[in-house]
């Protein structure tokens, strides 16, 4: 990683992350370089930690180095999701092939940076993730759900419900959502949807991989509505043109 440099983006008041690396140097690099940026930094050494530090205290965001000894960053994304932790993470890697990164968002990761990288990159990137987060979660109650057997969405609040349990989505599977939820019944192309996300194609492997990952995000969004997620009712695959919500 180069030196820090000049800011690329106002940091989101009062954002707390959590930074997790087993380099003891990169910590304290990306700490520094990050608390100059005005987020609130709190630093682990490996998943166990980590682990501590998310039963205790509330986190904007997770940054997090895949490759560490022990449990690696991917086994904990992946386990943080199943505990129905929705908080927003990028993950860190030396891996920048199309399957790795394919990989990490299905581990349940919001974006993925390969390493070597700028750290404007990072900045920029953590705060296109903290744009999409959505807010604090309040009620079920709203006029405007959208109706998906037993599962509703709230377009207004974006929260998805489950009866009266809050289902977690993560910042990406939001941003997906209220993009879909604009136009239910009208289909919405794949380019689209990674153009409005805000992924840099140049950054992270072109468009026919960012279309992979829209397509990684989808099939999340349905083991979470569908009862039968390989043949979707309610987020279709419409052939030529993109998806779709359909509501009941």
């Amino acid at each position: 990683m180069t030196p820090p440099g000049e800011s690329a983006a106002p940091a989101p008041a009062e954002a707390h992350i959590l930074l997790v690396d087993d380099d003891e140097r990169i910590r304290a690099l990306l700490r520094r370089f990050l608390a100059r940026q005005g987020f609130l930094v709190t630093v682990a050494r490996d998943a166990a930690q980590a682990r501590r530090l998310l039963g205790g205290l509330a986190f904007d965001l997770i940054v997090l180095d895949v490759m560490m000894p022990g449990e690696d960053g991917l086994a904990l994304m992946q386990s943080l999701r199943e505990q129905g932790l929705g908080v927003p993470a990028l993950l860190l890697t030396a891996k920048g092939e199309t399957d790795d990164r394919i990989a990490g968002l299905e581990a349940g990761a919001d974006d993925y940076l390969a390493k070597p990288f700028e750290p404007r990159e990072l900045l920029l990137r953590i705060s296109a993730i903290l744009r999409r987060a959505p807010p604090p979660a309040e009620s079920p109650a709203g006029p405007a759900m959208i109706a998906m057997g037993p599962v509703r969405y709230d377009p207004e609040r974006g929260e998805m419900w489950q009866g009266a349990t809050l289902l977690r989505l993560t910042a990406t599977e939001t941003a997906l959502m209220r993009l879909l939820a604009a136009s239910p019944g009208v289909p919405v192309s794949r380019e689209r949807l990674v153009e409005r996300l805000g992924r840099a194609r140049e950054a992270s492997g072109g468009a026919q991989a960012q279309e992979r990952a829209v397509d990684v995000q989808i099939t999340r969004l349905r083991r979470k509505i569908e009862r039968d997620p390989r043949q979707p009712r309610y987020l279709q695959t419409v052939r030529g043109e993109g998806y779709m919500l359909v509501s009941d």
